[in-house]
């Protein structure tokens, strides 16, 4: 039985991992902040990432065969703004200090362990050209995308220096009815339920025309495990290679619920506090390696979390 921790566990990516995982029959350790679910997880140990004497511990007890850091400091472009030395540190010692950690103790302790960082597009900031990949320069324009930056150089200085086995994967964004609320994306699924069961008259965004490559998020971390299974260790840009507006979005989910979305959407600018150029990403890399393709369409993928979110 092959062994893994999951760190970010309780996250959309981290808890969709989980069930990939445990349908491959892994042995598992899932963690997230004090976060522990006996109920999912083989291994019970109560971690604090930010300690490198009781990460250190943790991997010389466990010794797994594949560490997946999905862990991760959100802050939406719809989310009020926060303190900016506070986002900047929280960032910081989730996206590095606590990966630092992980690094040296499987340096030291489990070398044979593989290990994946999950990155974001944010990385890329607004490029030159549209369509990017795993060479295209980076311009990290906040402390998120800096420091998720910062962790994958980091990896890659262990991987060139130690000889050790650590991928990044550079994800847009990837969806699922397990994402936070906050987000656009589940921000329009919900209001829009509401407002056909009556509760809700109308829905407010920040701007219709924005362009994102949107994905399914099983499509994901399926493709994180993949990575993980080649022979060599590398860089990956997880997408779509695909781009859609908000509207889109928001006229596929009204017409599934047979809704004008005309009658109940209003645009009201001053709802963002960031804005972004549209970014595509280009997965040939991954697509020719491991034979990973999105396994639903655009539209399918919206369909399947609105059945979803109405089941809860």
């Amino acid at each position: 039985m092959s062994k893994a921790i999951i760190v970010g566990s309780k996250g959309q990516d981290g808890v969709l991992l989980t069930s990939l995982l445990r349908g491959k029959n892994y042995g598992l350790l899932g963690l997230d902040l004090d976060y522990f679910d006996e109920t999912r997880f083989e291994w019970i140990s109560k971690v604090d990432i930010l300690d490198s004497a009781m990460v250190a511990g943790l991997i010389k007890n466990t010794k797994p065969d594949e560490l997946y850091y999905l862990a991760a400091y959100h802050h939406s472009s719809q989310d009020t703004a926060i303190d900016g030395a506070k986002l900047v540190e929280k960032s910081f010692d989730v996206h590095v200090k606590g990966y630092t950690n992980f690094l040296e103790a499987i340096k030291q302790e489990s070398v044979h362990t593989k290990v994946l960082y999950a990155s974001s597009s944010l990385i890329f900031g607004d490029p030159s050209k549209e369509m990017v990949c795993e060479d295209t320069p980076v311009d990290p324009k906040n402390p998120y995308a800096i420091t998720k930056y910062s962790g994958m150089q980091l990896g890659k200085m262990y991987r060139d220096t130690q000889g050790m086995f650590i991928s990044n994967v550079i994800l847009f964004n990837h969806e699922s009815v397990l994402r936070e609320e906050k987000f656009v994306t589940m921000k329009i699924i919900k209001t829009a339920l509401e407002i056909k069961r009556g509760l809700e008259t109308e829905l407010v965004l920040g701007d219709l025309d924005a362009e994102v490559d949107w994905g399914y998020a099983p499509d994901y971390v399926e493709a994180m495990w993949r990575v993980l299974q080649l022979g060599v260790p590398g860089d990956f840009v997880v997408s779509t290679g695909n781009k859609h507006t908000v509207r889109d979005f928001v006229r596929i989910v009204f017409d599934y619920l047979k809704l004008d979305w005309q009658k109940h959407v209003k645009e009201n600018n001053q709802v963002l506090t960031r804005r972004r150029n549209p970014v595509v990403g280009d997965n040939t890399k991954l697509r020719k390696l491991t034979g990973w393709t999105p396994s639903v369409t655009f539209e399918k993928m919206i369909e399947n979390i609105i059945e979803e979110k109405m089941k809860i």
